[in-house]
């Protein structure tokens, strides 16, 4: 998540966003983690947490990332459930109580100004956070400094837009109609801010991260049906669901009706099946 004072396209703020957000956020948490399950495990296999350790998600959002290290950890270790939005940390405890996680605290935390001492964690997780962040520099600057000295970071981010037609069917149609203003390039922050790996290692440099490799994971998204897709998106999508929240009945089904032609080419077995690649990075 970005920080709070961010302001999104439509003249919202970042934390505004959030918190519109939360509540069906955590509704489509099977549907979102469906798709995201094998990255999530791979993230937390490349985080390697151990029993004991201290580790921070940042920009939990519904917490299932930290809640999976949370299993390694121990009842000697703690996981700090962390996001900006308070609607989205509370919407993580519930879920956490529903996992029995017993050995998780869950805070509202600002990842460019994270209120922890240094060399306090062993590792942190950040599961596609940092690209909506105002200053990424300064988080990942933080997040070093909380840190401990050998400590490991994950973080995951979307990969490029050219091969993202899940985000960038609808997007494109708000756009041309109007409704979304197009996306600043990086730095501004935005779903692909961070989607050139170099970027992203420049940034870590400049943190302090003195290690970083990146690969690439591509995940599926499978909509049954145009109408599904929009949607899923006005409940889930950032800057893209309070456009289409927005919208009046005619402009959505103009919007719809875009996005099926644009869908054409994906369809499989009944619905259809959209690529988008992500990119993980571990640092240290």
């Amino acid at each position: 998540m970005a920080d709070q004072t961010t302001s999104a396209p439509q003249g919202f703020t970042s934390l505004e966003v959030a918190e519109a957000l939360a509540p069906t956020w955590h509704s489509r948490r099977e549907q979102i983690e469906a798709v995201g399950t094998p990255l999530r495990e791979l993230m937390v296999r490349e985080l390697d947490p151990q029993p004991g350790d201290a580790v921070l998600e940042l920009a939990a959002g519904t917490g299932e990332t930290g809640f999976d290290a949370a299993e390694r950890l121990g009842d000697g270790g703690r996981l700090i459930s962390s996001d900006f939005s308070r609607g989205m940390v509370d919407g993580a405890r519930r879920r956490g109580e529903e996992r029995g996680v017993e050995n998780a605290e869950y805070r509202v935390i600002d990842a460019e100004r994270i209120e922890l001492a240094d060399d306090s964690v062993d590792g942190a997780i950040c599961r596609f956070g940092y690209m909506l962040m105002e200053d990424p520099a300064a988080a990942l600057s933080e997040t070093r400094r909380v840190l401990r000295p050998g400590g490991r970071l994950v973080l995951s981010v979307w990969g490029p837009p050219d091969r993202n037609p899940f985000f960038m069917i609808p997007a494109r149609s708000l756009v041309q109609r109007g409704h979304l203003p197009p996306p600043e390039p990086p730095p501004a922050p935005g779903l692909f801010a961070m989607a050139d790996p170099e970027r992203t290692a420049g940034l870590l440099r400049d943190a302090g991260f003195e290690e970083a490799r990146t690969e690439e994971f591509t995940l599926t998204f499978p909509p049954p049906s145009a109408e599904a897709f929009v949607e899923f998106m006005a409940d889930t999508a950032g800057p893209i669901a309070m456009a289409l929240r927005g919208l009046s009945e005619a402009d959505r089904a103009e919007v719809a009706s875009d996005v099926e032609e644009s869908l054409t080419p994906f369809a499989a077995d009944g619905g259809y099946q959209l690529p988008s690649p992500a990119l993980v990075t571990v640092a240290r």
